[in-house]
Formats: structure tokens, C-alpha cells, sequence
């Protein structure tokens, strides 16, 4: 009989990602993408992060809650070698795996202490769809946690990905400062996936309450669009 453990929401995060497409495929590649951290209305009490504030990065353990599969594979398909090639689900951070579990390291900008909604955590850097469950939270602790000597296996392969986002009539403006720097750093990673090579195709995204529109050409990104949605 297969063992079976129930696993307790204890926190959502509010980002400005309301659907997959567009969200970046590792936490902390545009550090200027703003969430907060809201707790379960259980997990309300400020002694629950009592000391956190002396941290700059924090761990969340989450769900791939759009990727709930009862059945799971041995291989996936990674986006980055273009959806062509297989990789054992466990040398990958696909979100189809036999527990749909995700984990990102995100910078901890502060703490604000709500008297509706208890302890809030604002982060940057974090690549979770908005509304996301969130079963645990750890600090970061850069003794242990970091690797500078550490190997990235198949992902070094396509670096240097990174598009020259252009917004000839000036779209983004339009948005609040830091919310276009993070929507520019969101387009810069390429958002498509990596089979599509159409400069014609006309690509949508939605991002903080806008329906956001562009064109590739090699390594040039064009904004077309920006409507409120």
C-alpha cells in the first residue's frame, strides 16, 4: 500500500502572475517582482516569525497546484532544451513529478504586521502563481545553503537566453516604476517556449492586472500591447 501524508496550507502568495505563461521558470532571476506572503487565518500569530526579520532570504515549500497529476512520469521534456529532449524528473524541478512540490529561495524585503491579516511577508524574486498554497517557510542560511563551487549538469548548456526587450511607443510608462522594471525583467527571460520561433506570432501575457502583448525576432523583444484587464 502506497504511504500517504496530509500536508497543512499554511500561507498563499498574492503575485502579480494570474496565469502560468509569463512566470519565471527559477525564483530570484527578476528580483524586482514584488509578492507578499498572506497566512492562513491559523497561522496569523506574529511569534510565528518571530526572529525572521534578521534574515534576507527565505525558503518556500509550495504546491504546483495547477500541476496535480494522479499518475506521474520518470522523464520530462525540460523548456530550456526545447522540448525535445528527456530528462529524469528528478535531475529536473519540473512541476509534473509524483508530488507536485515546488521550492524557491526568495529575498525577504520586510515584515508588515496587519491587524487584519497578521504577519504579512513582502518578497522579491518569486515565481509563484497568485493564490499559490504554501506548505512551509525556512530561513536561508548562507553557511549551508550556498554552493559557489556546485556543478548545474544539463542546464548550462542554453545560457545566455536572455532578449533585449524594446517598447518603441513607450507602453510601460504607463506603469508604476518598479512594477515596469519587473515586468521588462519578466519579458527579458522569454516567455515562450523554447520551440516557438515565429517572428510574427504575436505572444500574450497577463501581469498585474494587464493583458500584456509582443513579437520576437531573434533576440529582440517588442512590446506591442499593454490594455487593463
Amino acid at each position: 500500500m502506497e504511504e500517504q501524508h496530509a500536508m497543512k496550507v499554511i500561507a498563499r502568495i498574492r503575485s502579480d502572475f494570474t496565469e502560468k505563461f509569463g512566470i519565471p521558470r527559477q525564483s530570484g532571476l527578476v528580483e524586482a517582482l514584488e509578492a507578499r506572503i498572506v497566512f492562513e487565518p491559523e497561522y496569523r500569530n506574529p511569534d510565528a516569525v518571530r526572529g525572521m526579520e534578521g534574515f534576507s532570504h527565505i525558503w518556500l515549500i509550495w504546491q504546483f497546484s495547477r500541476a496535480v497529476r494522479a499518475t506521474w512520469s520518470p522523464t520530462v521534456r525540460p523548456p530550456r532544451l526545447g522540448g525535445n529532449e528527456r530528462m529524469g524528473v528528478f535531475a529536473t524541478r519540473s512541476p509534473f513529478r509524483p508530488n507536485a512540490i515546488g521550492l524557491s529561495c526568495v529575498k525577504l524585503e520586510r515584515i508588515e504586521h496587519s491587524a487584519e491579516l497578521g504577519p504579512v511577508l513582502h518578497v522579491q524574486g518569486a515565481d509563484l502563481l497568485d493564490g499559490t498554497p504554501i506548505y512551509d517557510i525556512k530561513p536561508y542560511l548562507p553557511y549551508v545553503d550556498s554552493h559557489p563551487e556546485a556543478t548545474g549538469g544539463f542546464t548550462t548548456r542554453n545560457t545566455g537566453y536572455e532578449l533585449t526587450v524594446q517598447d518603441p511607443e513607450n507602453l510601460l510608462a504607463s506603469l508604476p516604476p518598479r512594477r515596469a522594471e519587473a515586468l521588462r525583467g519578466v519579458l527579458a527571460q522569454d516567455p515562450r517556449p523554447s520551440y516557438q520561433h515565429d517572428p510574427e506570432r504575436v505572444y500574450g501575457m497577463a501581469f498585474g492586472g494587464y493583458e500584456v502583448k509582443f513579437r520576437v525576432n531573434e533576440k529582440t523583444l517588442t512590446v506591442t500591447a499593454l490594455q487593463a484587464k
